[in-house]
């Protein structure tokens, strides 16, 4: 059986402070109280016959409401976790405070048999890549060693 897809964006801008990225705080109870460990690259699953920069596009889309402000991508390959995560890095600029996630359904509480909806991201926001290591979930640091490598060269 092959493995699940998942495709997204890593935003990246530059600035005084050097290389920023743009990551989204997982929404939903779970992730409610939480902050290190508990942001991610705006990314979402695919079918397998989907193109990946096209899904990429799409998710970033999907997850902050505004498209990719970027037209190259630069591919910063895969990480194999409990899904096969392809990411791309993208330099532009997004207003943090202005995005709209879309929602998932959840029963909450837990047997409640009450559904709700939550953001599949409550907020984004940009981090120097020091920051965004101690923020980011742990299968995702990869992409940001990738992107430092990428923008250093």
């Amino acid at each position: 059986m092959p493995p699940v897809r998942s495709s997204g964006v890593l935003l990246f801008r530059r600035g005084g402070n050097g290389v920023e990225v743009l990551l989204g705080h997982m929404g939903g109870p779970f992730w409610a109280r939480k902050d290190d460990g508990a942001w991610s690259i705006p990314k979402g699953e695919h079918d397998p016959d989907e193109d990946g920069e096209a899904a990429a596009r799409r998710e970033f889309a999907e997850e902050l409401g505004r498209p990719v402000p970027a037209a190259a991508l630069h591919p910063l390959g895969e990480v194999r976790g409990r899904k096969l995560l392809t990411v791309w890095a993208a330099e532009g600029d997004l207003d943090a405070t202005a995005i709209t996630s879309g929602t998932f359904p959840l029963e909450w509480p837990p047997r409640s048999g009450r559904v709700q909806g939550f953001p599949e991201i409550d907020r984004a926001a940009w981090f120097d890549l020091a920051t965004a290591r101690a923020k980011i979930v742990q299968a995702q640091l990869p992409f940001l060693d990738r992107l430092a490598a990428h923008v250093a060269g």
